[in-house]
């Protein structure tokens, strides 16, 4: 290993780092605090290794990795969205009679897999950095092991994703048994060939598995039916995780690969993807009408907003990637305060989860009630927020390549969506039936501190997006 190759891998050192030193941390004595601001220092330290790394990039490492403006972006925002996850964390395993300290290690140890999903050129390096982030998910998950509700949400999310995996490794084999070579950039070259050609079925066969576990992991329809039983299981900061840095790192890996730069995505993974994006955005809005659990209401959100970012994806040319990766930066900085704020209010038998515990919310506690008003009008698209301009700049993609009918599905949809936010709302600013009954009096100074900056941030990306749009530009260039 050369000297740059060193300096542009820093960024996946220290985080593999941090887990080891977390691991030897707990060794010689358990104390949450330690473990906890390790973790912290290691996410932080990584994301300031991108800005050495970036002396010494575009480059490859090995046939495996290739660290570019690209993979830096996508990197610095699932190291971000892992810093407040770490923060929402602490205060939420300090009332649970849990060993907390492992959890950090698998944290530190699931971003790292979707950070090597961003970075991956190579079928074994998507395939390892994939396994490494679900086997952590596995046991995050089912974190609480006093709750059969969580321990039950691990059991069939290891099912399904083991499942899923071997569904994607089998395409996988199909592509590799067809052109020779397991680089990536096989899929790309694959979705332009017709079904004119001689082996066009292992082809599309082997493209339609790979999208099968792309989509279980994205969580977009027909893969989706796993998501709101293991949302409503897991421990809130886990949920955050799963809907952010889970998500963040495939959708970076599928987005550098299947973007094409100068085009709309079409043919056979074109028409599957824009089925796929349309039955999302309509039936996680549709569902997610009758549901009266929070946490089940942004899982079926959470689908119909991967089903907005596809279309992004499907639109391609010149602002598809860019207008994708801006609505996931804003998308994570509103569901993670979402999240964030619930598990303040959760108490250490109960979760904040059901729609009848934000019954008069404002009452109680006005400012809480602002700041979840502020992440559901993100969430809902409107103005002044980072969720409006990251709809906003998926549109503009769309529309320039002329994609009028997911476009149309995107704003019906999005109209619906509105109904269950304002439910939410309504519930919150109604008068409460028990002014007594207050969740918990004491906020932990961590996830305080995480609101604040998350609120800070929708406002920020929803007024003066020009810092992360430039910065995002210039690095999807790379992808051309």
């Amino acid at each position: 290993m050369s000297v740059a190759d060193f300096i542009v891998s820093l960024p996946l050192v220290i985080m593999s780092a941090a887990a080891v030193i977390v691991m030897l941390a707990i060794a010689v004595r358990r104390n949450h605090a330690v473990a906890a601001a390790i973790a912290l220092i290691g996410v932080t330290a990584s994301l300031l290794s991108l800005l050495i790394a970036a002396s010494a990039i575009p480059r490859q490492l090995t046939t495996l990795l290739i660290l570019d403006s690209y993979s830096l972006v996508y990197m610095a925002i699932l190291l971000c969205a892992a810093a407040f996850v770490i923060l929402l964390s602490y205060g939420y395993l300090e009332q649970r009679n849990e060993h907390r300290e492992e959890f950090y290690i698998l944290i530190l140890l699931a971003t790292t897999g979707a950070m090597v999903l961003a970075a991956s050129r190579h079928f074994i390096s998507f395939f390892l950095g994939l396994e490494l982030l679900s086997i952590s998910l596995y046991a995050l998950i089912a974190y609480i092991r006093s709750h059969t509700v969580s321990i039950e949400a691990g059991i069939k999310y290891l099912v399904l994703a083991a499942s899923s995996s071997s569904v994607l490794l089998f395409g996988l084999a199909l592509i590799y048994a067809e052109s020779g070579s397991m680089d990536l950039s096989q899929l790309a070259s694959v979705m332009n060939r017709t079904a004119a050609t001689a082996n066009a079925f292992p082809i599309i066969a082997g493209l339609m598995l790979i999208l099968t576990g792309v989509g279980f992991k994205l969580a977009v329809v027909p893969f989706h039916l796993w998501t709101p039983d293991v949302y409503e299981g897991a421990p809130l900061p886990v949920t955050a995780f799963i809907a952010t840095v889970s998500k963040g790192g495939m959708f970076a890996l599928i987005l550098r690969w299947f973007h094409l730069p100068n085009a709309a995505l079409s043919g056979t993974a074109g028409l599957v993807l824009a089925i796929i994006a349309i039955a999302s955005m309509l039936t996680g809005n549709l569902l997610a009408l009758s549901q009266t659990n929070v946490k089940r209401i942004l899982a079926y959100s959470s689908i119909a907003h991967m089903g907005y970012a596809l279309v992004a994806l499907l639109a391609g040319g010149a602002l598809g990637a860019s207008a994708a990766t801006y609505y996931l930066a804003a998308y994570f900085a509103t569901i993670l305060g979402a999240f964030g704020l619930m598990t303040i209010l959760s108490g250490p038998q109960h979760e904040a989860a059901a729609l009848e515990d934000y019954r008069g919310l404002f009452w109680k506690r006005p400012a809480i009630a602002a700041v979840f008003t502020v992440m559901l009008l993100s969430l809902a698209g409107i103005p002044l927020t980072a969720g409006f301009l990251g709809k906003f700049y998926v549109i503009t993609a769309g529309a320039s390549q002329s994609r009028w009918l997911l476009l149309f599905v995107l704003v019906v949809s999005s109209t619906i969506g509105l109904f269950y936010y304002l439910r939410i709302l309504a519930t919150m600013y109604a008068q409460p039936t028990d002014i007594t009954k207050v969740t918990k009096p004491i906020l932990p100074v961590p996830a305080t501190v995480a609101l604040v900056v998350l609120t800070g941030l929708i406002f920020l990306l929803g007024l003066y997006p020009h810092p992360l749009w430039s910065a995002i530009i210039a690095a999807t260039r790379s992808l051309g």
